[in-house]
């Protein structure tokens, strides 16, 4: 779902935060959706645990700005 969402997000954006790998996201959602046999889950678990937290902290700083 968010590496979907990602790629709906206005360039400008993606511009602004480019701490965040836009293409990265997306790319895993790729992967998960069409290469699904081949995901290591102990990085998607690493992931979701050291990544996404970070990531909703400034996906919650976006939608203050707004």
């Amino acid at each position: 779902m968010i590496g979907e969402a990602t790629k709906n997000i206005p360039k400008t954006i993606r511009k602004k935060y480019t701490n965040i790998t836009w293409k990265n996201i997306a790319g895993m959602r790729d992967k998960l959706i069409h290469a699904y046999s081949e995901v290591d889950l102990r990085l998607i678990w690493m992931i979701i645990k050291q990544r996404l937290p970070g990531l909703k902290s400034i996906i919650e700083e976006l939608l203050h700005e707004k």
